[in-house]
């Protein structure tokens, strides 16, 4: 067993459930092993337990997050009430653009993908519904890192900036000033950061605190697709989102005093 390996029962279980990724759904005892560092009869044990309380589903020898461990994150998920009232918006701009529209929020220093709107034609984007991306190498993260806490810039900009693309920026200070026209422009871009072959135009979703909370994006194909063209609608959306979170909050602090 490693020597990293927890050893309380629920931090063992914890380390299991944290082997499963984005990419990696379902995985082998094999593998599981060698992710957690335990030892097999430490393993079998826990999933064990974790099939019992329906936390891992077991299919054919290899074991998967089930459908209870989704359900208690989407009630425990602090995106759910921005997923309720972003949703419409998100469609709506679907509607108007026919490109891949995506809502984002922040974690540490990567941008994390909770909603994901395209048809058939959408771009080859690399997102995925609960995918992290560099918040340097996308608009969405750009948008986040630009009004974020002056801790989590500095740790971005002390480098270095992961290269995604070809066209990622990688340069500290062209990101510095891109990231002070986010302020200015209220909209980011991305051309050919995160992949080849696509460009992106995002705007930030502000809490009723002020803060950004979460950012809203169309991405398109480098061919057809022109972001500037789309910034205004795209800012308006994200201005929809915000106002209606803030109207809830008004009068969830209305029903409180009465």
């Amino acid at each position: 067993m490693s020597d990293h390996a927890p050893s309380g029962v629920l931090s063992k279980a914890l380390a299991v459930l944290q082997a499963f990724t984005v990419e990696d759904t379902t995985l082998g005892f094999t593998e599981l092993r060698r992710r957690t560092g335990f030892a097999k009869s430490t393993l079998h044990r826990v999933l064990g337990d974790l099939v019992a309380a329906r936390l891992l589903d077991r299919v054919q020898e290899r074991y998967r997050l089930s459908g209870l461990v989704f359900e208690l994150g989407m009630r425990a998920s602090v995106e759910r009430g921005l997923l309720e009232v972003a949703t419409p918006f998100l469609e709506d701009l679907y509607e108007r653009t026919h490109e891949l529209v995506h809502l984002g929020t922040r974690e540490g220093t990567e941008v994390v993908y909770v909603a994901k709107v395209g048809g058939h034609q959408q771009a080859d984007s690399p997102s995925r519904l609960g995918g992290r991306m560099p918040l340097h190498a996308t608009a969405l993260g750009k948008v986040l890192l630009g009004r974020a806490p002056l801790e989590v810039r500095e740790a971005v900009l002390r480098g270095p900036l992961e290269r995604r693309a070809p066209r990622t920026i990688t340069n500290v200070d062209v990101l510095t000033r891109q990231l002070g026209d986010v302020v200015t422009q209220g909209v980011a871009f991305e051309y050919e950061e995160s992949a080849v072959g696509i460009v992106c135009v995002a705007a930030g979703i502000f809490a009723p605190s002020g803060e950004v909370m979460a950012a809203v994006s169309v991405t398109g194909p480098v061919h057809r697709f022109r972001p500037a063209r789309h910034a205004s609608r795209v800012r308006a959306a994200a201005a929809g989102i915000s106002a209606t979170l803030c109207r809830r909050a008004e009068l969830r602090g209305l029903a409180r005093e009465h």
